[in-house]
């Protein structure tokens, strides 16, 4: 998949079947507008095109009127959503940035400098409730009479649904605050996860962990920055990593801001990503993950960040989370090896 930041590239296709939208976890209802899209793009001989914002709109109004409270909590970081689009067979995606002068743009502006000129938009499909412009002022409607003007095809894909839940971010984002992460896997049609380098931290786990029972190696962590202040999941989970190894390595992590430190720490008090692997590779050595693209999936929620009074309870605390994983794994280990039991019988 190219990537584009912004429309006036020369590599951009100079024709293309076009979808737009933030696209925010792609989720298995925009993982079936990309797969129409897909189709469209080859009957008409053209790239599929997705038409992407970065910061997402709502995270820009929320800067403007100083209400942080109006941005939404983030699913994906932008690397992640780019991952996913690509992995949907996306020829092309365009990262448009929002700002001030695409947020003041009249919807007709809009259509003829992005939609016509900019991308060359032969076929547009957006969903039932897509709306564009100033002030959203642009609908459905507007953009369906001006495809008839301009000569581009207009559809509108209805709500996807799963066990008749309607499949939204707005519905992963609210599995996963409450935790739910079986039903953010159902709605995403995968196990939620996040994806970046492995970045240095403080390494006081190392030192934490070697007072610990069971722990004369440190709880060494795999630090991941979440870029964006507002994650929609946090707290502590049982999780697997990609990338280390040739299988996924079980572990317990950290999504949050880590409340029990200095906020003014290495890390600038931004929320992280610190994942302790239950079972280290030994050829990595102990410095052999920096600067890794790992994948961590978060798999189950043991609990909510807690702030300790104390290194001593810290450590504890850490103790006990890595043993609840532990268990966690154990148990779905256990529960595999009955259900392929009864598949054979």
């Amino acid at each position: 998949m190219q990537i584009f930041r912004g429309f006036r590239h020369p590599g951009v296709a100079p024709a293309c079947a076009l979808t737009i939208g933030n696209f925010d976890g792609v989720h298995r209802g925009h993982q079936a507008m990309l797969a129409l899209l897909n189709t469209e793009a080859r009957h008409r001989g053209l790239s599929s095109c997705v038409l992407t914002f970065e910061p997402h709109p709502r995270d820009y109004f929320a800067g403007v009127t100083k209400k942080p409270e109006l941005a939404p909590a983030r699913i994906a970081t932008l690397r992640d959503k780019l991952t996913e689009l690509a992995a949907n067979d996306v020829a092309q995606t365009i990262v448009l940035p929002f700002d001030a002068v695409l947020a003041s743009q009249p919807p007709q502006q809009f259509i003829r400098d992005v939609l016509i000129e900019g991308l060359g938009a032969r076929y547009v499909l957006v969903g039932d409730d897509f709306r564009f412009g100033a002030k959203r002022a642009g609908d459905y409607a507007m953009l369906d009479a001006a495809g008839q003007v301009h000569g581009f095809d207009v559809a509108r894909m209805n709500s996807y649904e799963v066990q008749n839940l309607r499949v939204s971010s707005s519905a992963v984002r609210e599995a996963l605050a409450e935790g739910r992460m079986a039903d953010a896997a159902a709605l995403l049609g995968r196990p939620y996860s996040i994806s970046g380098h492995v970045v240095h931290g403080r390494k006081l786990g190392r030192a934490l962990g070697a007072s610990a029972p069971g722990g004369s190696d440190g709880f060494r962590t795999l630090n991941l920055r979440f870029k964006h202040w507002k994650p929609a999941a946090s707290g502590i989970f049982a999780v697997q990593v990609h990338g280390l190894a040739e299988q996924p390595l079980p572990g317990v992590a950290n999504l949050g801001v880590r409340p029990s430190l200095d906020a003014n720490d290495v890390n600038g008090g931004r929320v992280l990503l610190e994942t302790h692997c239950l079972e280290w590779p030994a050829g990595l050595g102990e410095e052999g993950a920096y600067g890794k693209i790992i994948r961590v999936d978060l798999l189950h929620k043991l609990h909510d960040e807690l702030r300790y009074t104390s290194l001593e309870a810290l450590t504890a605390g850490i103790a006990k989370d890595r043993d609840d994983a532990r268990r966690f794994f154990a148990s779905t280990h256990a529960e595999t090896r009955r259900q392929t039991t009864r598949d054979r019988i």
